[in-house]
């Protein structure tokens, strides 16, 4: 949370996918989910990349007026096509660094489909979360049932007795935009 001129303001990472190749309707979405942001009075935590969903995002935030934080690593400058319209951009080691740094910054998490990347840095910070690091709020939001799989494996997991009493409901599942940010303001 930062303080400007008396105001406290909140901010949200979001995890999503830098892919190119991803159906327009995520790039919609991850646009979505930036303007829902800046509208509610929040700023945008992210990649700092300006391609695909992470672009689209830090779009969305920008469209309506509001501040996007960049944290990228300096290996990653180039492949990931910096946003040079970031609010501000920090530029970090390494991804350890990243992920920790956009967690420090951050108030509350959405992680948005994406791949491996996307997943990683969602399974950190629900770890984290689980193990009272940190009590920030986490959405996985998946409009598209693309995490169905995944949300399957984990009932799989739960019902084997894998996962720990409190795990699952670390996360708020959310099929729109609009539950994803009223569950986040019910958390602030």
């Amino acid at each position: 949370m930062v303080n400007y001129s008396g105001l406290m303001r909140r901010r949200v990472a979001v995890y999503c996918s830098s892919s190119t190749a991803i159906e327009e309707r995520y790039i919609e979405l991850a646009f979505g989910v930036g303007s829902a942001i800046a509208d509610a009075g929040w700023e945008l935590v992210w990649g700092g990349g300006k391609i695909s969903m992470m672009g689209a995002v830090a779009q969305g935030v920008r469209s309506r007026g509001g501040q996007s934080i960049g944290v990228i690593p300096s290996k990653l400058k180039q492949i990931e096509f910096v946003d040079d319209q970031a609010s501000e951009m920090i530029e970090v080691a390494d991804m350890r660094e990243r992920k920790g740094r956009i967690e420090s910054l951050s108030d509350a998490f959405i992680a948005l489909p994406g791949s491996l990347g996307t997943l990683e840095e969602l399974f950190e910070i629900w770890v984290g979360g689980y193990l009272n690091f940190h009590e920030k709020p986490i959405v996985i939001l998946d409009p598209f049932g693309t995490y169905r799989s995944l949300h399957s494996l984990l009932d799989d997991l739960d019902r084997e007795k894998l996962m720990k009493p409190g795990q699952r409901g670390r996360v708020h599942w959310s099929d729109s935009v609009e539950d994803s940010i009223e569950f986040l303001k019910g958390r602030f």
